[in-house]
């Protein structure tokens, strides 16, 4: 199959998940977050806004977190960026020649990824991390168009529950063949998503413990599980 490099359809959804007013409560706490502040960043330009997808149009790997942090994305305007969770993730990410750098800050400080797309089930910074359901699907549609675009997918990666629902549900919608009972969530769980009708090949589901800080701090995720997937999704993505 010949890898897209160029996907307007991207583009353009990268915009209307900026505009999106869509969750009253949503947007008055992504706002409410954006002009209080955390002490250690008073002197920021917080984004404030939904956050847009970013990577490679021609990933073969869709990664898909919970929502954007109130420090960290909702504040540089970037997926996983500038909080403690995007050090772990873009740190294994340029392990395993994913990300050309192991570190974000902020949204144009030149990271760019590798065969990988990152997104999230919400795009909004959420009340105590906790979207929805109503705000989780409210915002399907979005990741939905996603899966759509990205023509040469073959692996995606929930880091956490809340997402392996999400991209389940998504999956379901377009018609590819998602196993009954709903596949378990796990660390290391993969599954095999059958293709939809009239479409070239499958996918494969893997599960990740999310890298937050409760996670980390913990040790429930060591840098070697969190290392461990991503070695495994770069095999099977090809």
């Amino acid at each position: 199959m010949k890898r897209r490099t160029d996907v307007p359809d991207l583009d353009r959804l990268n915009a209307e998940v900026v505009a999106c007013q869509r969750c009253p409560r949503l947007v008055e706490w992504r706002e409410e977050v954006a002009r209080t502040k955390r002490a250690s960043y008073t002197d920021d330009d917080y984004w404030g806004r939904p956050v847009p997808s970013f990577g490679d149009p021609a990933a073969r790997i869709l990664i898909v977190g919970l929502a954007p942090g109130a420090h960290g994305a909702n504040r540089t305007g970037r997926m996983f960026t500038g909080d403690r969770s995007g050090e772990w993730l873009y740190g294994a990410l340029h392990r395993a020649g994913l990300a050309t750098r192991p570190d974000s800050v902020w949204r144009d400080d030149g990271l760019e990824l590798r065969n990988a797309w990152i997104t999230a089930a919400v795009r909004c910074v959420p009340p105590a991390n906790k979207p929805t359901v109503a705000e989780r699907e409210t915002c399907r549609p979005f990741l939905a168009r996603e899966v759509q675009a990205l023509a040469d997918l073959r692996a995606i990666v929930s880091l956490g529950g809340f997402a392996w629902d999400a991209i389940l549900r998504v999956l379901r919608d377009l018609g590819y063949a998602v196993p009954s009972p709903k596949p378990k969530f796990g660390h290391g769980a993969e599954v095999e998503i059958g293709a939809p009708p009239g479409s070239p090949g499958g996918l494969t589901l893997i599960g990740s413990y999310h890298p937050s800080q409760q996670n980390t701090f913990t040790g429930r995720l060591t840098r070697e599980m969190f290392d461990a997937v991503w070695e495994r999704v770069v095999e099977v993505a090809g």
